[in-house]
């Protein structure tokens, strides 16, 4: 039996997160579930917990990688969370269990994770209409090693697409 294809998503948290961010993950994590790959999220609440929930429903498997060590910190979506303990420095476990990385909104510690992302040479599509650091970096390198593009889509399904031709490239 193959590896799944596992798909971060990453982006606001509950504190930045509107309804349009929500509508957007949960999106997302539909698509993630109907292209029979992983979801990984921060496992926490906004963009993480939307994109959980539309995976949830779509019949999809969620892992919620948390900075905690408490697993009762997750969002109820995830099928699967591993309390890390790592604080922020789980950003980095985030990135390097995923395939490719799907940027919705943002702040800093999106960046971080796209940080990560970038230098391990993962795909990564940013939603351009959701705003924060994803709008900033959609069609844009990180840094001058121009590492990878990460590539600026309109729509989840454009997202999920995107990242499984780089995945299956």
């Amino acid at each position: 039996m193959a590896k799944r294809r596992q798909i971060l998503v990453i982006g606001n948290n509950e504190n930045g997160c509107t309804p349009e961010l929500e509508k957007i993950a949960y999106e997302v994590g539909v698509e993630v579930a109907r292209s029979d790959s992983v979801l990984i999220t921060g496992g926490l609440g906004g963009v993480m917990k939307a994109a959980s929930h539309g995976a949830h429903d779509a019949g999809g498997l969620i892992i919620g990688i948390i900075p905690q060590d408490d697993p009762s910190f997750a969002n109820e979506y995830c099928d699967v969370v591993i309390p890390s303990g790592l604080g922020l420095a789980r950003d980095f476990l985030n990135a390097l269990s995923a395939d490719g990385v799907v940027i919705i909104g943002g702040g800093s510690g999106t960046l971080s994770e796209m940080c990560a992302a970038y230098m391990h040479k993962k795909p990564m599509a940013a939603l351009r209409n959701s705003g924060g650091i994803a709008a900033k970096y959609a069609d844009q390198y990180i840094d001058h090693r121009q590492s990878v593009k990460i590539v600026g889509v309109e729509t989840p399904k454009e997202a999920i697409d995107y990242i499984l031709s780089q995945i299956t490239a």
